[in-house]
């Protein structure tokens, strides 16, 4: 073995023994920061140095003062912004995909990666139920997913009309127009903005008391609209009546996306087709593996029913450029060089399999459930049903629900964020992470009372 590869060995040693420390730690460590190590964090701020160092010692450094400093997300018991854990098979897969460093733009340039994006895709499909012939771009989240899947549908309702927007750009094209729900996520906005479609010719239909578009409130659907529908409601988890949806909008030669960061998945389990019903017949869709499905970060998907519209969409050519009969994975994302995010995904599916997947959202939404019940017997107030892993939770008053949030945060049992419900304050749980158990539900409910206990003694 070379000099070089012997230094390289060596240093993930490190890394896997700081890792084993942080893991073996975790649930001695507040799942966020405290203030000490926050302030820790000061001593990178440093001038560039000017000669090198040790990589050791460099190591040595960010576990010693970067590690206090994480959020402890792939715990059990952090609850906030939907972020999911990740699981061991994953992360393992993501070490060795690192050794690799492989680059997913030609087959010829990775074609064990390109190889594993194929299979995903194929087993995507096939998980969710939607058509064998769905293509799969593999993209850093779902805001990047939603740009691409409507990228796609936008350049193909164009097309339609006699408009190639690779050749004539926006100037002077035909207007689209876009339908969204009132509970859209800002991710979707931000993607119509970037996409040249901004608010002027969007519609906004109103939801119901969950957070779902009223597909009856929807307007005489305009030849070549593009709607946004919604599987997984950021505050409640409820999902938009897609089924309903697609009828209006096909029959006006229309594309619907789906924006499923989280809730997608809820396609893959027989308990919760009710809820997605329909949601085969749209598009196109976005979705993140590195949230319910416990992928490490990061890694989206857009899934597109017609390939070659998301191949048209992204499409691009160069001199240097070297095709193969392969599936080209460039072909299918905005990004040309990216990482081989296929290697953790595939890694996952291969562990789980279909069983194994529903188990483990099954899981998420059981928690939540309890997380829910348990909360609401002991007086908080819980705002919306528990179809999926999302819990909006409140106390007596606005005021007493903020300063109760803040309590459970600065205790450090758990962590959730916040957020605003039909007008009310309300503390918002995300039961993400595969790590998380029964015992850890119940401690988190310890933490809501006891906080809730402070907030009520400082009023």
């Amino acid at each position: 073995m070379s000099e070089t590869a012997d230094h390289q060995i060596e240093l993930l040693r490190d890394a896997l023994r700081y890792a084993e420390h942080y893991l073996g730690t975790l649930d001695q460590r507040n799942v966020y920061p405290n203030s000490d190590a926050l302030d820790a964090l000061d001593e990178f701020d440093e001038p560039l140095p000017a000669e090198p160092s040790q990589p050791s010692d460099t190591l040595a450094m960010l576990h010693r003062v970067g590690g206090p400093g994480t959020v402890a997300q792939v715990g059990g018991r952090y609850f906030g912004f939907v972020n999911g854990g990740a699981l061991p098979v994953g992360t393992a897969a993501r070490v060795l995909a690192d050794v690799w460093d492989q680059n997913t733009a030609h087959f010829i340039m990775s074609p064990v990666a390109a190889r594993l994006e194929a299979v995903c895709e194929r087993w995507m499909a096939q998980l969710l139920g939607f058509p064998q012939e769905t293509a799969a771009g593999f993209v850093t989240g779902t805001t990047l997913a939603n740009v691409s899947g409507l990228a796609a549908g936008r350049n193909e309702i164009l097309r339609r009309k006699g408009w190639d927007v690779s050749e004539s750009g926006l100037y002077g094209a035909p207007p689209i127009p876009v339908i969204v729900g009132q509970g859209a996520h800002a991710a979707v906005r931000k993607s119509l903005a970037l996409l040249g479609m901004g608010d002027t010719h969007t519609q906004v239909i109103p939801v119901d008391d969950q957070g779902r578009m009223i597909a009856s409130k929807i307007p005489e659907i305009e030849e070549g609209t593009l709607v946004v529908a919604q599987a997984g409601n950021v505050n409640s988890g409820a999902f938009d009546p897609v089924g309903e949806i697609c009828d209006r909008v096909h029959a006006n030669s229309g594309w619907v996306h789906v924006d499923g960061a989280f809730g997608l998945w809820a396609a893959a389990l027989p308990s919760l087709k009710e809820h997605v019903k329909g949601i085969d017949r749209a598009d196109s869709w976005a979705v993140d593996a590195h949230k319910t499905l416990n992928v490490p970060y990061d890694c989206g998907i857009v899934l597109c029913r017609d390939r070659a519209a998301l191949e048209r969409a992204f499409s691009a050519s160069a001199e240097y450029f070297q095709w193969s009969d392969e599936r080209e994975p460039m072909r299918y994302t905005p990004s040309m060089s990216k990482r081989a995010r296929s290697i953790e995904l595939w890694a996952t599916l291969k562990t789980l399999g279909r069983e194994g997947v529903v188990a483990l959202i099954e899981q998420l939404c059981s928690h939540a459930q309890n997380f829910a019940s348990q909360l609401h017997e002991r007086g908080f107030a819980i705002h919306n049903d528990i179809v999926f892993n999302q819990v909006l939770v409140s106390c007596d008053s606005d005021k007493e629900t903020q300063s109760t949030l803040a309590a459970i945060q600065d205790m450090g049992d758990c962590w959730c964020g916040a957020s605003t419900w039909h007008g009310r304050s309300v503390i918002r749980v995300s039961v993400c992470s595969w790590a998380t158990t029964s015992e850890d539900i119940d401690r988190s409910v310890q933490s809501f009372c006891a906080a809730r206990k402070i907030a009520r003694a400082s009023n």
